[in-house]
């Protein structure tokens, strides 16, 4: 719905804190039904269930190539006092059961053959070389734990222990053009967004379509993101159209960059109206947007942050919530910039950090918490 000589503007009447967004967000969103999936197909997504497996292996087996002895029979072996092997010398393998009778493994150069007789030369203690029962997996204890996502050694970890399937949450996230303008940086914004959702867990949809009704009705979707369109300009119309056909419960958020940001629902679905600024998007994504989809999917947010000393002074404004791009360097974090972030500045940078709402900044030496870009 584009504004006309007597729609009003989309105006601004005041920043809500971005707590605020996330409390609602906390309160109104509820997780999206569960789900089987195959562990092959559930990298990114997050689990729903604990993950067991039975025990593994069920019997102790060789974790070398070698012999399996008693250790007590071999105790006192060595190189000039070689301990004769009981025959028929048993030669096992790596990943081979082990006999009743046998709780070592013996390495290959450290027995000795002549002719039909073996002699150990080594000594070895119980245990060693052997992997016990239950010494990969034992039942009730989980490998992954419900609201955990799934990774990549997770899925190898998994097929090993013969888990051939899993319970896993996958929110359904529309993503959207905000509006008809689709310059280079909305599409670069949309495009960064679609990528980020699916690899924070989302299934993303709807790439190309605009927010519209149409959009806006999509019951198969658990969210709904429409990127620009949400400032006063001419053209800017993407809060109107969700006031529209839903609700508007914040435009306008107490982010930067990012202010011109709005949320709200269309019955229990919640829209997330992004600006179409890179930097802008990036911040309200990562200070947001990523709540919600942990949120859907029944997760959290699990960020591999760097403690770091930050190199020079970060000012701030009190009651806005700054996302502040870092360059890490000697052990130091640069800030390299603040409000409106070119692409220069989110090229050289290798990850963020926050500035909360009740804090005029840091000083030069302060610790703070990098994360890195998506």
């Amino acid at each position: 719905m584009a504004p006309t000589d007597s729609t009003p503007y989309q105006r601004i009447a005041r920043l809500t804190p971005v707590g605020v967004i996330l409390a609602l967000i906390q309160a109104r969103v509820g997780s999206v039904t569960p789900q089987k999936s195959a562990v092959t197909a559930a990298r990114d997504f997050t689990l729903a269930e604990d993950v067991v497996a039975s025990e593994r292996p069920p019997r102790s087996i060789a974790l070398r190539d070698g012999f399996a002895v008693d250790a007590a029979t071999v105790a006192d072996a060595g190189p000039y006092a070689p301990v004769a092997l009981p025959l028929p010398t048993r030669r096992i393998d790596v990943g081979e059961p082990l006999p009743s009778d046998a709780n070592a493994v013996l390495p290959l150069d450290a027995v000795l053959l002549r002719g039909d007789r073996a002699e150990a030369v080594v000594a070895v203690a119980a245990g060693e070389g052997v992997l016990p029962a239950g010494g990969d997996t034992v039942p009730n204890t989980p490998l992954r734990r419900a609201g955990e996502r799934v990774r990549a050694i997770d899925i190898a970890v998994l097929t090993a222990a013969g888990i051939e399937a899993v319970t896993i949450r996958a929110p359904r996230i529309h993503i959207v053009h905000g509006g008809e303008a689709k310059p280079p940086a909305i599409n670069a914004a949309l495009t960064t967004l679609i990528r980020v959702a699916g690899e924070a867990g989302g299934v993303v949809t709807g790439r190309s379509i605009t927010l519209d009704k149409t959009a806006l009705s999509d019951e198969e979707s658990a969210a709904l993101i429409a990127v620009g369109g949400t400032g006063s300009g001419l053209r800017d119309a993407a809060v109107h159209t969700l006031a529209q056909f839903g609700r508007v419960d914040a435009h306008g958020i107490a982010l930067s960059p990012g202010e011109t940001a709005a949320f709200g629902f269309v019955g229990e679905r919640p829209v997330l109206l992004v600006p179409g600024r890179l930097d802008a998007a990036l911040a309200v994504w990562l200070l947001i947007g990523r709540h919600l989809t942990a949120k859907l999917a029944g997760g959290r947010i699990e960020d591999a942050v760097t403690v770091m000393a930050l190199k020079r002074k970060v000012t701030s404004t009190i009651g806005l919530t700054e996302l502040i791009p870092v360059r890490c360097e000697g052990g130091m974090a640069e800030p390299l910039g603040s409000g409106y972030l070119s692409y220069t500045t989110l090229a050289r940078s290798d990850g963020w950090i926050v500035v909360p709402a009740d804090s005029e900044g840091f000083p030069a030496g302060a610790q703070v918490a990098v994360t890195p870009w998506p």
